[in-house]
């Protein structure tokens, strides 16, 4: 009976913390044929997305970071509801992540086309005059990037396991196969080479008037309660701790080294820790 009442408890928990950051629908059918999977059993891909408290961190910090290219926040700011829908925008990428993560490969393609799709009519002019469009490679590159860093980011540092240098290398690599598959070119497969790209983009990156627009809503967050709120506070706190010095000032934000180390770090593995109780990471294979 005892066991029992606690399998209730955690699944309840689990319900309302998937529901808290926007997760209300069941995560999407996994595959369990090797020969079907879109990533291989095994894979890196699968151990990271599948720890939900640091890819919220690593989630978080890719939005901000995303926001620092003109073109791709003129995208969001024009054809995207992210004010008047923000976990429905949520819902949609962690939905893709799981079809292309742990679902077929017919599921995988079949998500990538769906992004596609809807990338196909956002285009536009950004406020520097110049053209955009959501499925430009260019464009691509930069988010896929942004995503690809700081989701390893956030997960070498509050990971359920410890990844070597080469596990973080095989991300990088497994993460430019679906690169090739949304259309970039040359796409990076190693962690210096990840870096590089990055870096190759800093000419183009600004915080543009729809940027800090953004960032301030994703810093005030829209969820309810002081639980919640503080939850909130906590990791984009932290998604700003993991973000380079040159990254921070381009956004607009102050940095607090002493108290990250001491106080938000600390604090963020524990929360982590507590997550990982009630929403456990699937097996890998």
């Amino acid at each position: 009976m005892a066991s029992e009442a606690v399998t209730r408890l955690q699944r309840r928990v689990n319900r309302d913390i998937r529901k808290a950051v926007g997760l209300s629908l069941e995560p999407p059918p996994r595959c369990n044929d090797p020969a079907e999977v879109y990533f291989a059993f095994g894979s890196v891909a699968r151990i990271i997305h599948g720890d939900l408290p640091p890819m919220l961190v690593g989630g978080l910090g890719s939005l901000f970071i995303q926001m620092l290219h003109p073109h791709t926040m003129a995208g969001v700011a024009q054809h995207s509801r992210y004010r008047e829908d923000p976990l429905g925008r949520l819902l949609q990428t962690a939905n893709f992540i799981g079809f292309t993560t742990y679902g077929t490969k017919a599921e995988a393609y079949a998500s990538i086309e769906r992004v596609l799709a809807v990338h196909q009519v956002v285009r536009g002019v950004a406020d520097d005059g110049i053209p955009y469009f959501a499925n430009d490679p260019h464009l691509l590159a930069w988010v896929h990037a942004a995503e690809t860093s700081m989701f390893l980011t956030a997960y070498r540092r509050f990971g359920a396991v410890k990844l070597s240098d080469a596990d973080a290398d095989q991300y990088v690599s497994e993460m430019a196969n679906l690169a090739l598959d949304l259309g970039m070119v040359n796409p990076p497969t190693s962690v210096a080479e990840l870096d590089a790209t990055i870096q190759r983009f800093r000419p183009e990156l600004r915080l543009s008037p729809d940027g800090a627009i953004a960032r301030d809503f994703v810093v005030r967050g829209v969820q309810r309660g002081i639980t919640r709120r503080s939850v909130n506070w906590l990791l984009v706190r932290c998604s700003f701790a993991l973000m380079t010095p040159w990254e921070l000032e381009l956004l607009g934000v102050k940095r607090r080294p002493v108290r990250n180390r001491l106080f938000i770090v600390p604090a963020t593995a524990v929360l982590c820790r507590a997550l990982r109780l009630f929403v456990p990471p699937p097996p890998t294979t």
